[in-house]
């Protein structure tokens, strides 16, 4: 059987990789700046050689030689260039967004489709760059170098409806050369938290670093933690001897911090401040606690078994499970791709 190979660009933790191997690709190669994201790409897919380089510097010439392919060789080059810049946040300040440098490093990965020429291309970010002017640009070079674009080319996608148990609208572009490549259709059922993760044990009484760690928080916040109803409860259900200044002086705003989520619904965004109870709805739905970092990363959908590096401050890991594609929904675009090159 054909094996299909894939390079990863701008790769993280290895979300997107690990997507497509589980949609059946071979990722012969990834690119990844950050050393310490690096460490927990490494970790999890050493037969993948990973530049530890900006894309700047990487051309398709080089890549070709490394991984002894040759142009229109490859069948997938995919990739999430940085979204900070395309981010809700910065893009309701339109200076920003505009000067942004991380928002043209997608003009990086087209010019890499265009070394390379692959049969397929998949581009994944917030859904705030199907609204920059940059993604018109991209669209007509990819249909002048004979990739098919159409007005489905570019879509956002809920994807909890895709087997993810989490709250996340993201976009994502998917071309063949020359052929159009359909994206999966939404699942039939919905994973919720509980499928996810009602199912390990109490943090503390096993040996994985991700989720058996110790957390030491004041007094009074643990009794805030405690006094929040369970399956979905809201700070706003406290008593207001409890609540903090902040909240006092705002009541309607932030209302999803100190919040629990519900077992039979999915989670909030998993975002880089996922196990920080003052970040967001990521209290579990029953344990006087915030959700751990493995409970995260299988929010997420990581399998159980992925492995982040040991020897890295907690935050860092929250930041990069909370940075990364879900490999599930990615597994399933994917597969639609691998249908298509078949």
């Amino acid at each position: 059987m054909k094996k299909y190979i894939a390079i990863d660009l701008f790769a993280g933790a290895g979300g997107l990789t690990e997507g497509l191997k589980q949609a059946g690709f071979d990722v012969i190669g990834a690119v990844e700046i950050d050393r310490t994201v690096s460490k927990a790409y490494r970790l999890n897919h050493q037969d993948t050689f990973l530049w530890n380089s900006p894309i700047q510097d990487i051309s398709g010439e080089e890549i070709c030689s490394q991984l002894n392919i040759k142009p229109r060789e490859l069948d997938l080059l995919a990739g999430c260039p940085p979204c900070q810049g395309f981010s809700t946040l910065c893009t309701k300040n339109a200076a920003a967004s505009v000067d942004d440098e991380r928002n043209d490093l997608v003009f990086q990965m087209v010019r890499l489709v265009e070394e390379l020429l692959p049969k397929a291309v998949l581009i994944e970010n917030v859904p705030g760059l199907a609204k920059d002017p940059r993604i018109k640009v991209v669209l007509a070079k990819l249909q002048k170098l004979g990739y098919h674009v159409d007005d489905d080319t570019v879509q956002i996608h809920d994807i909890s409806k895709y087997g993810v148990p989490q709250r996340r609208k993201r976009m994502i572009l998917m071309t063949g050369f020359k052929k159009k490549i359909p994206f999966a259709p939404p699942s039939s059922k919905i994973k919720t938290v509980e499928d996810a993760i009602v199912d390990l044990h109490r943090p503390g009484t096993g040996n994985d670093p991700l989720h058996d760690y110790k957390v030491n928080r004041t007094e009074k916040v643990q009794k805030m933690i405690s006094l929040i109803p369970k399956n979905g409860g809201s700070r706003k259900d406290l008593p207001k001897e409890y609540w903090l200044p902040c909240h006092l002086k705002y009541p309607n705003g932030f209302r999803d911090v100190y919040g629990r989520m519900k077992w039979d619904d999915v989670s909030p965004t998993i975002t880089g401040g996922c196990t920080n109870p003052s970040k967001g709805r990521f209290l579990h739905p029953e344990e006087d606690r915030a959700i751990t970092l493995r409970e995260a990363a299988l929010l997420q959908t990581f399998p159980p078994n992925y492995k982040f590096p040991t020897d890295v401050a907690r935050d860092k890991i929250a930041l990069m499970i909370g940075n990364a594609l879900p490999p599930e929904y990615i597994r399933q675009q994917a597969m639609q791709i691998k249908n298509q090159l078949i």
